[in-house]
């Protein structure tokens, strides 16, 4: 039963067999909701401890009006 669930396409006798574009995309469908609800549980309140890359900070670019004017 464990081999089957390792490999979603390969059959009770150790084949490998073709999946159709439907089915793949079902699987990938899949997947993207598990993604999702990963995510949603991280944004409900579970914290986790993966190390997270930072943003670039934009810092404000300073008004330098009244040097071009010369005032």
């Amino acid at each position: 039963m464990s081999e089957q669930l390792d490999k979603p396409n390969a059959e009770p006798n150790g084949e490998v067999r073709k999946i159709t574009l439907a089915e793949a995309m079902k699987r990938k469908l899949e997947q993207k909701k598990q993604a999702s609800a990963k995510t949603k549980d991280l944004q409900n309140g579970h914290h986790t401890t993966d190390v997270k890359q930072m943003k670039t900070q934009i810092n404000k670019k300073p008004n330098n009006q009244k040097r071009r004017t010369g005032v």
